[in-house]
């Protein structure tokens, strides 16, 4: 008999104060795995009860007070989770486990890759400087090993690597998670651990693509003006049992939103 495993990643910008519309994602989609970023709360004040009277009884959490923070939510047992720190800087960014599948397990990591900041020059903004390293500690971890058994990398990458990743290509350029030097160290990190780009491999480069409108605008849907900085990649061993990846795009819209959408991917052997 076929397993069908649904995988659904979102940055929610603080559990506690988006907590409703959380529950009314799990009520409506009923999703298998949940990967949640920037949960801005310590694990002692995760809304642990909410989640288990919704039905997701296994959690691995990773947070922080105030800012950061990732947790993996699961209807299905999570085992060998593994908290990873990057650049040294104890802040809450990772959580991986291993996620029952088709008789077996997947590695699930979720990522908050560091924004970093506004002028996309190190010497003058370490923010962005911290960015680079993070990606370039990944860079050589995520291969190998890692990535020779069946895996999946989920989260808020905080880049929006291609053309059409964009609202506009050329006014971008110069903005951080556009940047040339962002955007070829991101590929080098997918393409070194041999990842599969699921979102992409599902909607043509040509067409737009986004999972992140700013706040700032009015009418965030009638400008449009979108980031893809969420993610979601496959593994090879795994590439063959992905069945689709989307973005949930109304919920960008529902009532006190996450300035992201969440990003669906669906599994299935």
């Amino acid at each position: 008999m076929a397993d069908r495993l649904t995988i659904v990643t979102w940055n929610i910008n603080s559990v506690r104060l988006r907590m409703p519309i959380v529950e009314k994602l799990l009520a409506e989609l009923q999703p298998d795995v949940l990967c949640l970023q920037e949960t801005k709360c310590p694990d002692a004040n995760f809304p642990e009860k909410a989640f288990r009277a919704a039905g997701y009884e296994h959690m691995a959490i990773h947070g922080q007070k105030g800012y950061h923070g990732v947790a993996t939510v699961s209807r299905r047992p999570l085992g060998e989770i593994e908290k990873r720190e990057f650049c040294a800087m104890g802040d809450a960014r990772h959580v991986a486990v291993n996620v029952p599948f088709n008789g077996a397990v997947l590695r699930l990591h979720n990522f908050y890759v560091p924004a970093g900041g506004d002028e996309p020059d190190r010497e003058v903004n370490p923010k962005f400087g911290h960015k680079l390293d993070f990606m370039s500690e990944m860079q050589d971890w995520l291969n190998g090993s890692e990535t020779s058994r069946p895996a999946v990398l989920v989260g808020d990458l905080n880049v929006a690597p291609y053309e059409h990743d964009v609202w506009s290509h050329k006014q971008l350029l110069k903005v951080v998670s556009h940047t040339q030097v962002e955007t070829e160290l991101f590929e080098k990190v997918r393409e070194r651990g041999g990842w599969l780009d699921a979102m992409r491999h599902f909607t043509p480069m040509e067409e737009k693509l986004y999972t992140w409108w700013s706040y700032r605008a009015k009418d965030w849907s009638k400008a449009d003006k979108g980031r893809r900085l969420d993610h979601i990649w496959v593994s090879q061993p795994l590439a063959g049992a992905v069945r689709s990846a989307q973005v949930l795009r109304e919920a960008r819209g529902w009532e006190k939103p996450s300035d992201h959408a969440p990003v669906v991917a669906v599994f299935e052997c």
